[in-house]
């Protein structure tokens, strides 16, 4: 709509929808503004514990491939190292946020049988392998959420930008169209009301001035 509008009742009554609709619209962008904030604060705080996890875990599996390096030598664990399978059990899916898109990334874990035998191996490479496959869920999980924050964040402050254009500036240029379009009709009524009242006087004053002519013949 344009910024300047004849001073209509048709143009008012467009003026104060569009202003109605820029209200509502800057309500439901607040909302969501909120409740994907709230979304990305909670995948924060996982994405905190599973760091944690982490951590913890590579340590363990780290402390467990040492003791299977001294139990069982060094060049035996790198030969059975050898026997581990390209990962291609990663899928993606999406859920939706908002409008927004999010990754869901599973990992099929149907064959949890070590790819070596347990032959000439301990229970030091078994812990360590258990860790290990622990660890790559958890970065799997790591991955799905940190991507998850990141595009949450993006739509964040796609939403900010057009929460602040209504609020900044499509609200208060319909606030003030309606007003000036308002204070004009207003106006235009007293003009209207006062050439009427005029008119009506001068009518009133002919009338007499009638009917002094006829009393006097």
């Amino acid at each position: 709509m344009s910024k300047t509008l004849a001073p209509t009742k048709g143009n008012l009554m467009a003026a104060k929808n569009t202003l109605r609709l820029s209200k509502q619209g800057y309500e439901m962008l607040d909302r969501k503004r909120n409740i994907l904030i709230r979304e990305m604060m909670l995948l924060i705080e996982d994405a905190k514990r599973v760091e944690s996890s982490i951590e913890e875990t590579f340590h363990e599996a780290y402390y467990a491939l040492e003791n299977a390096n001294v139990t069982m030598g060094i060049e035996t664990v790198s030969d059975f190292a050898h026997c581990a399978v390209i990962e291609d059990g990663v899928k993606i899916n999406l859920r939706s946020v908002m409008g927004g898109e999010l990754p869901v990334v599973t990992i099929d874990e149907r064959n949890k049988r070590p790819p070596y035998s347990f032959y000439s191996t301990g229970s030091a490479l078994d812990k360590a392998y258990v860790n290990f496959r622990k660890v790559k869920r958890l970065t799997v999980k790591l991955a799905e959420i940190e991507n998850s924050v990141y595009r949450l964040a993006m739509n964040i402050k796609k939403t900010q930008k057009r929460a602040n254009a209504l609020q900044n500036i499509t609200i208060p240029m319909y606030e003030r169209l309606t007003k000036q379009i308002t204070e004009a009709l207003e106006e235009k009524d007293r003009e209207e009301h006062t050439r009427l009242k005029k008119i009506k006087e001068r009518k009133e004053n002919e009338q007499q001035n009638v009917s002094s002519a006829d009393y006097a013949q």
